[in-house]
């Protein structure tokens, strides 16, 4: 089973940038779909991006196409999730998580990153 922990969360300002990692031990990533989620206080886990497992292909949710860019690095099984141009309302615990080859069942998550993006 894969173990996932996620790092590089924190305080930001409107309009700022952050990288989160998302490192991977126990399985090779490149075994897995990876995504990155979101959950704000109150509101359900949203999806944000994948990376797929075979060729690395990328999807984005509306909310984030253009500002989040989403990376792997299979050498050091990990998946970044470069953010730019922040809002308030990407505020919220951002997760990673594995879903076995083209799945989109993930079963594996990690314990989550905060992030607070003042206004």
């Amino acid at each position: 089973q894969v173990r996932l922990v996620e790092s590089g969360g924190g305080l930001v300002q409107t309009g700022g940038s952050l990288r989160l990692s998302c490192a991977a031990s126990g399985r090779a990533l490149h075994l897995y779909t990876v995504g990155w989620f979101r959950q704000a206080p109150g509101t359900e886990r949203e999806i944000l991006a994948t990376i797929g497992w075979w060729r690395g292909s990328t999807t984005y949710a509306d909310s984030v196409k253009g500002r989040f860019f989403i990376s792997r690095d299979l050498a050091k099984d990990t998946v970044y999730l470069q953010m730019d141009s922040l809002r308030p309302e990407d505020t919220g615990v951002y997760y990673c998580a594995t879903a076995i080859g083209g799945s989109t069942n993930y079963t594996n998550w990690g314990p989550g990153t905060q992030i607070t993006v003042s206004s």
